[in-house]
Order: structure tokens, then sequence, then C-alpha cells
């Protein structure tokens, strides 16, 4: 029997990994190219949600996303912030959401709104703070300060909004500004806005900028969120869009509404016969003979152990959200 790696076993002690087929001669290598996360949850689906918006914190209860945005910035009037923390203050008493990532969109802190929205992040503890715009490396430690002063855990992250010329240009440094930074989340409206770029199928204007934040990402082990995509009536193109940014490695798609739960679930999560190879993989590694080998020959093709770090990530990944739907 196989086992998982010491960093995967840490994150999933609870989740038992099923047994796998031994069937070696099936191995595509389809399911090493089928891992767009640094991490082992899931982040297919990260909806945005109006912190000032009673209706929707309610709705969000029963929904089949990854991950939940509770956003007091952009969709939240200046005169309704302080009416939109309170609100995140009762739904928090409740501790709501469990099994879902769940994200606190701040002010910058140079606004007055920002201080605030800090003092109720700690507060409340949710999984993570994202900070938006942001541009510099500062900006990501200035908010870790606060949450170590503040005695916040280490396991409480920093999310962060990459959305600004600026931004893009200072991805690298600003992924590897601090720990407790787990993720970029890429912000099209504000950079088409800032650029003059227009919003047109296939997005071929913002690739290279959208592959040089996924790359900045990668090199220092976090994940990539894609950005929004704006006519949720739209499922066709929103699928096109899906496809897409899984092609170019993201780990999956912020959304503005439910509706587009379901796409960016089935684009971004794991295939099941990418899952079924890499079983294979773990199967093939954990044979008495190739325990010390680096390299092994499945069926005339060459697997590396780095590709059984991947197939494991890969496991777990499904294992995590077969058990979350099982206790949901």
């Amino acid at each position: 029997m196989w086992a998982l790696a010491p960093f995967l076993a840490r994150g999933f002690a609870q989740c038992g990994i099923a047994e796998i087929s031994k069937d070696w001669q099936k191995v595509v290598m389809t399911s090493l190219t089928d891992i767009n996360f640094s991490s082992v949850r899931p982040r297919r689906s990260v909806l945005s949600v109006p912190a000032g918006n009673h209706r929707a914190l309610e709705k969000v209860r029963n929904l089949d996303c990854d991950a939940v945005i509770f956003d007091l910035e952009d969709s939240v009037a200046p005169e309704k912030k302080a009416e939109a923390r309170e609100n995140l203050r009762g739904l928090f008493k409740e501790k709501p959401l469990q099994g879902v990532e769940r994200i606190v969109r701040i002010n910058a802190l140079e606004t007055e709104f920002g201080r605030a929205d800090m003092d109720l992040a700690v507060e409340i503890s949710p999984d993570v703070v994202l900070i938006p715009k942001v541009e510099h490396v500062a900006e990501v430690q200035s908010v870790a300060d606060i949450l170590s002063e503040a005695g916040a855990p280490d396991d409480l992250a920093i999310w962060a909004m990459i959305e600004t010329p600026k931004g893009v240009l200072n991805a690298s440094v600003i992924a590897a500004a601090d720990e407790r930074l787990k993720c970029f989340v890429v912000g099209l409206n504000d950079l088409r806005k800032e650029t003059g770029v227009l919003s047109q199928p296939g997005r071929a204007y913002l690739v290279p900028w959208l592959m040089q934040i996924v790359l900045a990402g990668r090199a220092h082990g976090i994940d990539v969120i894609d950005s929004v995509f704006n006519d949720f009536r739209d499922t066709e193109a929103l699928e096109a869009e899906c496809r897409q940014g899984r092609a170019m490695g993201f780990s999956g798609k912020m959304l503005i509404h439910p509706t587009q739960i379901e796409l960016a679930n089935r684009h971004f999560g794991p295939d099941p016969k990418a899952v079924k190879d890499a079983e294979t993989i773990i199967a093939a590694f954990a044979e008495p003979e190739a325990r010390h080998l680096n390299v092994i020959n499945l069926n005339g093709r060459m697997v590396e152990r780095l590709h059984l770090a991947e197939a494991e990530k890969l496991v777990a990944k499904a294992k995590f959200l077969a058990e979350r739907k099982k206790s949901s």
C-alpha cells in the first residue's frame, strides 16, 4: 500500500485514500498535465458576494463553490461599509460554510475603511484576507504584520488581487512577500480600464499578462485564480473562458453569480480519467521493484518520481472533494 508524501498527509490526515488499481497498462500521460494547483485545497470556484447584501449572504450556505469572497470593497458603497462589516460579524458568529474557504476582501489599508476591515478580520478569523489592487510587497507585508501583531493564527492566509499594470509587472516579487500569501486573484476589469485593452473573446491581448501572473505565482508555490466573467447569462462564452483558463494553468475562477459555479467546478476540477491514471502511477511506484527508483517505464512511457508527487496531489484533491460532498 502506498502512502501520501508527508506534506500531503499533514493536510489530509482526516481523509483516507482509496485503494488503487494495479492496471499499469492503461496509463495515459494526460494525468500529468491535469494538475493546475499549487496546494491540494480545491479552489475551482471562488464566488464573490457583496457583504452588504443580506439575501446573497444567506444564499451562499447552500452553494457548491469551493470558496466565497465576502466583499467589503468595490461592491459596497462608502456609506454602507460599516453595515457590511456588521453583516459579516453576525454571519461569522454562526460559523458558516464549514469545508468552504471563507475569504474577506478588505479595502486597501490606505483608505479610511482599511483598518476597520482588518480589525473585523482579526475578530471573526476567516480563512483568508484578500487585499485589493496589490502593486508592492509592502502592501502584503503590512497586512501580515497586523495579523501577526494581533495574534491571528498562522493559518489565516493572505491572498492578493493583481489588477493593475504595476501589479502585473511586480507579480514575481509580490509572490514572495510573506509566508501567509497563498494565492493571487486576477482582476481584469480594473486592468482593462487602466490599460485601455478592450474586452474581447479569447482575451488575446491579455494572455501575455495573464501568463506572467501565473508564472510568478507558480514560481513561488502559490495558486492563481482567473478573473471574473461578467456576463453570467452567456454560458457558452463562460465555458470557453474556463477551458482557456484551465489550459493556461489557473487553479480556478473568480465568479460573480451562482449559476457560474457548475461550469467552473467541472472545468477546473479533477477529471475522473486523470484521477484513475494518477492512481495507476501511484500504484506503480508502490511496487517493491520501483520503491527506490526515480524513473519507471509504464508501457513504453517514462514516468518520473516528480510525476508521482503530482499524482498524489491530484488524488488527494479528488478525495477531499468527495469527502466534502459526502458530509454536506
